[in-house]
């Protein structure tokens, strides 16, 4: 069972690190495409909405990645420790609006560019 335990909590460690702002470098391979496919499917519901549902995805996608690795990191290296969803949910939107409201600033004040698939759809 420990075994497993770690090999569980190493996947949502790697996984979730992939999907978290920490790995800023790989947004372009994970999260943009994941907000961007969020974004289509539900546009036909909300539409006129593609950049806020754009926004909304990403912002999930790095939600994931924050919980997974903190419920991989316990795994890892807690034996017997009781989680706190409420808190771990917390923790994890706190730290990705933080990160969110960071990149749509920088593409606000066009510090940073808009990626060429949003370009087209609409410009900051």
């Amino acid at each position: 069972m420990n075994l497993f335990k770690k090999s569980k909590g190493s996947f949502l460690v790697g996984f979730g690190y992939l999907l978290s702002p920490l790995s800023w470098w790989n947004d372009l391979f994970f999260n943009l495409p994941i907000a961007y496919g969020f974004a289509y499917l539900f546009n036909w519901i909300f539409a006129d909405a593609f950049i806020i549902l754009t926004v909304i995805g990403y912002w999930l996608s790095n939600i994931i990645g924050i919980l997974m690795m903190q419920w991989g990191t316990f795994d890892l290296f807690f034996e017997d420790r009781e989680s706190n969803f409420k808190r771990d949910v917390l923790l994890g939107l706190a730290g990705a609006t933080i990160y969110t409201v960071a990149v749509v600033v920088l593409l606000y004040f066009n510090i940073i560019d808009t990626p060429d698939f949003l370009v087209a759809i609409y410009r900051f």
